[in-house]
């Protein structure tokens, strides 16, 4: 295979397909859709914290906090986790860290009005969707990110971005999608989930292909205005390399007989984190089956109009999907 670099000779062509759409308006009828945002700030009062009394208060007034995202039962004692508590809230670096995040994430108002819109479009494609009060939270990089239906949790230290002080602890193509721009879309994949169904007896690669797939499409749909390169996580050269050699790897995958093997190492070397998959070319970015998925689902829903997301997430037949989208890239040689 010729070497990926050479889809840069395009890179002005399809550089657009990376970046968000300024003029994207959301849609009118999304904007009809009632939604409430409770949004709290907890990084202040969670540094008001001096005492094990003090954490111990915190608790009480965050009980949902407390029971699903510190794991409140996973202790001794309420004891026990207050102390916890009040040693992170009083630890210099994490306070530092803590500043920073906060900085990062000034903006208060465009928070809960970006939030509204995403919840907005979620109840939309799934009207009965509870939207969860959420929690802004400095968790000492302990958890990127916690959903349910009755709680969302946004760690703001994960997410600070490059000059923050502290980083997670994860290799280098992972740690540039903790940044701010990356919250959101990591919320909406997050939600996914209670929508995404699958066959629990097929482990085979199409069958994750399929549903990564789902999940970014429904990423987009709820942020329609969100750069692809965003909702993978993959960087604009990245995505401009392999949107020009679609029809390379999709020829990898069916010449190696990728698509129906279920072997975890093949699977994990395709679809799981790696800095490049060299199996295709040195310069094909890791979890390029990720993106080959979403290929498929945005080639079956553009064939089947009358489908609607509520549909396609409940949809557990991998292959039903692959047959109807009659996906089938073209090489570029």
């Amino acid at each position: 295979m010729r070497r990926f670099l050479a889809c840069f000779l395009s890179i002005s062509l399809l550089l657009s397909g990376c970046t968000s759409n300024e003029t994207c308006q959301p849609d009118p009828e999304v904007a009809k859709v009632a939604v409430s945002v409770q949004l709290e700030r907890l990084e202040q009062p969670f540094f008001q914290i001096k005492t094990v009394a003090d954490a111990k208060q915190f608790l009480q007034q965050q009980p949902l906090l407390a029971d699903q995202f510190l794991q409140r039962r996973q202790f001794p004692s309420d004891e026990v986790l207050a102390t916890s508590l009040a040693r992170l809230s009083t630890n210099d670096g994490l306070q530092k860290l803590g500043r920073e995040s906060a900085a990062a994430f000034r903006d208060t108002d465009s928070l809960r009005a970006e939030l509204k819109q995403l919840f907005q479009h979620v109840r939309y494609y799934f009207p009965a969707f509870p939207v969860p009060p959420v929690k802004t939270f400095v968790s000492g990089l302990s958890q990127d990110l916690f959903v349910n239906d009755s709680l969302m949790v946004l760690s703001l230290d994960f997410f600070a971005g490059p000059k923050a002080s502290y980083r997670p602890n994860v290799p280098d193509y992972i740690l540039r999608r903790y940044a701010p721009p990356y919250m959101l879309p990591t919320a909406a994949l997050a939600i996914s989930s209670k929508y995404n169904q699958k066959q629990l007896t097929n482990q085979s690669m199409l069958s994750e292909m399929v549903q990564f797939g789902k999940s970014l499409y429904f990423a987009e749909k709820v942020l329609p205005c969100t750069a692809d390169s965003l909702l993978i996580g993959f960087t604009d050269k990245e995505l401009v390399n392999v949107q020009f050699n679609e029809g390379k790897v999709w020829a990898h995958i069916l010449e190696k007989k990728l698509l129906y093997s279920t072997s975890p190492f093949i699977i994990q070397k395709y679809m799981g984190e790696r800095p490049n998959v060299p199996e295709i070319d040195k310069t094909c970015p890791g979890r390029v089956g990720v993106w080959v998925g979403w290929q498929i689902v945005r080639k079956y829903m553009s064939e089947h109009p009358n489908v609607t997301l509520a549909q396609l997430m409940a949809e557990k037949d991998p292959q039903r999907i692959l047959n109807g989208s009659r996906y089938r890239p073209k090489r570029r040689d």
